[in-house]
């Protein structure tokens, strides 16, 4: 099994509970958890780091984050728009303006990208669509069934990032459907969104099991199966050995 979406920096965790897992991607959020996740990396080989700027860490400087890359670094994100409603035009560019610089970055050192995209859809396709040789994973995805073929169309290659929140959101069990299997993979997202049995706990990664055993229920097919088709499409977007 797989995690490829974790928070485990020094503001979510106190201790990591990676036994029963090949790989947690570490996602990063701000430069702080980006230095964090390349310490982290260290302790455990177990642990592999992307580097990244939230939408919400718009002032974060880019350069910096520039700095921190080297050859460990899996993934750039996770990065991206959120457009609530709370977001005025001007704080809307400046997203957009850094969410481009972490593409071509990813594009420059041939990384996938962790893509965050909340009430920005149509913003996020029409951006991602200007690009060729992108590669990434739409992170915590929970569009209408009609917008997975759009991502797919996208130039490039592109997966979709299902979370915890399957267990107990029926109507993604739909969309989870409608994903091809070869572009399915998991995420935990912790220490947020932790699934049934342990929903209203703090997440973490070894909880990954549950999402891939919802998914092997709807698929219909074995937890081997499922386990081994969902670990090839991290290990192929995430360059894993």
């Amino acid at each position: 099994m797989i995690d490829t979406h974790a928070h485990l920096s020094s503001r979510f965790s106190e201790e990591i509970k990676i036994e029963d897992l090949d790989y947690v991607i570490l996602a990063a959020s701000c430069l702080l958890d980006s230095k964090d996740n390349l310490e982290l990396s260290k302790i455990n080989k177990k642990l592999v780091p992307a580097i990244g700027i939230h939408p919400q860490e718009i002032n974060d400087d880019f350069a910096t984050l520039e700095k921190l890359y080297d050859d460990r670094v899996v993934a750039i994100g996770e990065c991206g728009l959120e457009f609530t409603d709370e977001v005025n035009e001007v704080e809307k560019k400046k997203q957009i303006e850094l969410f481009r610089k972490q593409i071509v970055m990813s594009q420059n050192v041939n990384r996938p990208l962790i893509v965050h995209s909340r009430q920005a859809s149509d913003e996020m396709l029409e951006i991602l669509g200007e690009y060729k040789n992108l590669r990434g994973v739409i992170h915590c995805y929970s569009g209408r069934k009609k917008r997975i073929q759009k991502y797919l169309n996208l130039p490039g290659e592109w997966y979709f990032g299902i979370d915890g929140n399957l267990t107990y959101e029926i109507g993604l069990e739909e969309v989870v459907k409608n994903i091809p299997k070869d572009r399915l993979i998991l995420e935990t997202d912790s220490p947020y969104l932790t699934p049934v049995p342990f929903r209203g706990e703090k997440n973490c990664p070894e909880y990954v099991k549950y999402v891939y055993q919802k998914v092997s229920e709807i698929w219909q097919m074995t937890f081997e199966t499922t386990e081994r088709i969902i670990d090839d499409n991290a290990k192929r977007l995430f360059n894993l050995v």
